[in-house]
């Protein structure tokens, strides 16, 4: 099934709802990384979560989520734009824990203090930036609490993955409903009441139910106009040339400790993993371009 988010907006009520099928773009990013089952189910959620979240800007802007915790994974880190490209990666991939159900522990690996800070690029001179402290450590909820406290739009948010046995990522996806002023209070009860006895969302998704379906289910009974289909993809925006300009910007000193001392370097995306290596001719011509 290939990634795609779908957008609608209420014919009354002023409550918009978003969708979005991921398990493309979440499988080859946790790859990447070699993530364990819980490392994978919080690193899946998190990349989702931008997703939706960038599907709520304008063309040209960006949108970071930086999940800290005092747990083993230690944080999550997602940028996605508006055009429904995602990237991230979370601190410790290597992290496996299950609660006593038997559950991927995705709260307690992340930690039970900490923060959540979310940075929008709207291409002004300095980014918007927002913080909360984690409430329950669910990445869903932590998100929808920073709508509330510090966007003021009252949301709620579903994120799930279904992982096999194996680890592997069998479905990812999501969707959020905000209420835009003025709110009617009894569509919002309707719509929270609808979360509540709807199957949960991981049965949805690993039954490949479109994000269409979804939110049939969602707003059932109440009218909406679909306002767009957006494609969803990986993508990173490193390249050598940007990793040049960054050992530019060390100064030429640095760069020839690096040529004296290790004979070249090498420079791993963190958002990727994509390696750069540059031996002494490549350091002796950025050397020659420092200013």
């Amino acid at each position: 099934m290939t990634d795609y988010l779908v957008r609608i907006i209420s014919k009354q009520g002023n409550v918009r709802g978003l969708a979005c099928v991921t398990t493309g773009l979440v499988s080859e990013i946790c790859q990447r990384h070699g993530t364990l089952p819980t490392a994978t189910a919080a690193l899946g959620r998190a990349l989702t979560a931008g997703t939706l979240m960038g599907a709520l800007l304008k063309t040209g802007q960006r949108v970071a989520l930086r999940y800290e915790g005092n747990g083993p994974l230690k944080k999550i880190l997602v940028e996605a734009d508006s055009n429904g490209s995602v990237r991230g990666y979370v601190g410790d991939p290597h992290v496996h824990e299950l609660r006593p159900d038997g559950k991927l522990d995705v709260a307690g690996a992340l930690g039970r203090a900490g923060f959540l800070t979310v940075a929008k690029d709207l291409g002004l001179k300095e980014p918007y930036r927002g913080t909360v402290q984690l409430h329950s450590s669910e990445i869903a909820q932590d998100l929808a609490l920073y709508l509330v406290e510090s966007e003021q739009i009252p949301s709620a948010v579903g994120l799930a993955e279904f992982i096999e046995l194996d680890g592997t990522v069998a479905a990812a996806g999501g969707f959020m409903i905000q209420a835009v002023p003025p709110v009617d209070p009894e569509v919002v009860e309707e719509l929270m009441a609808r979360i509540e006895w709807m199957p949960p969302l991981s049965e949805l998704l690993h039954a490949k139910k479109s994000p269409e379906e979804i939110l049939e289910l969602l707003f059932a009974g109440t009218p909406y106009d679909i306002l767009e289909k957006r494609e969803l993809a990986f993508a990173c925006s490193c390249s050598r040339e940007r990793i040049e300009r960054v050992l530019i910007s060390m100064g030429k000193k640095e760069l020839a400790s690096l040529h004296e001392e290790q004979h070249g370097a090498e420079v791993t995306c963190e958002y990727c993993g994509e390696h750069y290596a540059f031996d002494e001719s490549d350091l002796d011509r950025l050397i020659a371009e420092v200013k």
